[in-house]
């Protein structure tokens, strides 16, 4: 992974620009595979749930909204995100409150599956009745991915007041962040099974209630 504070300049100054920003090579090919190695035996473990839209009381289940099933990640048990991803996201993490004096506390992830077919609709991260989420980031753990297989990542954009889009592929190593409140995204439909690891930066201490 590379802790090398360069890209993590390079990072915030797209996020500035842009308020998304895509670094290839984040993760080695390696680290990829030991991640999804953890991911793909939870997944035969029967260990992730059904993903839904909304949060708490508000949480539904519609598959035709949203069709990929998660498994939430507590940091300090999983032997490979703490070993391959927490040092890095830690320093991330503190670099990106100081450059944009961010009162970012915290950060919660989870693996993503996408099955063959499926997709997420045009959303927003952070909810209606909660703000904490601060900056979303997404590592993809997809090997030989090509444009014919879809699954593209969506971001939907303003220029000169006109709205655009951008198709982020979901290519083995590509970390993408944005911010949380501002852009609109979606995950378009894919024709092979699309792994991830998505988390958000948290202006509040994260709650692992749904890991109980």
């Amino acid at each position: 992974m590379n802790f090398d504070e360069d890209i993590f300049e390079e990072c915030c100054e797209m996020l500035a620009k842009n308020h998304y920003a895509v670094i290839d090579h984040f993760l080695t090919s390696q680290e990829v595979s030991d991640l999804l190695v953890g991911l793909e035996n939870k997944y035969m473990q029967k260990k992730f749930k059904k993903a839904g839209v909304g949060q708490d009381e508000d949480l539904q289940v519609d598959a035709q909204v949203r069709g990929d099933f998660i498994y939430w990640i507590d940091p300090e048990k999983d032997f490979e995100i703490k070993r391959r991803f927490v040092p890095c996201m830690n320093g991330f993490m503190d670099y990106v409150k100081r450059e944009f004096f961010l009162p970012i506390k915290d950060y919660e992830m989870h693996y993503s599956v996408y099955p063959e077919g499926t997709y997420y609709q045009r959303h927003l991260d952070q909810f209606k009745k909660d703000d904490s989420r601060v900056l979303t980031f997404i590592c993809y753990l997809n090997f030989s991915w090509a444009a014919k297989y879809g699954g593209a990542l969506r971001l939907y954009t303003k220029e000169d007041d006109k709205e655009r889009y951008v198709d982020i592929l979901p290519e083995a190593g590509r970390f993408v962040c944005f911010r949380s409140d501002l852009l609109e995204h979606e995950v378009m439909p894919t024709q092979r099974v699309r792994y991830s690891l998505s988390g958000w930066m948290l202006n509040r201490k994260r709650s692992l209630k749904f890991l109980k």
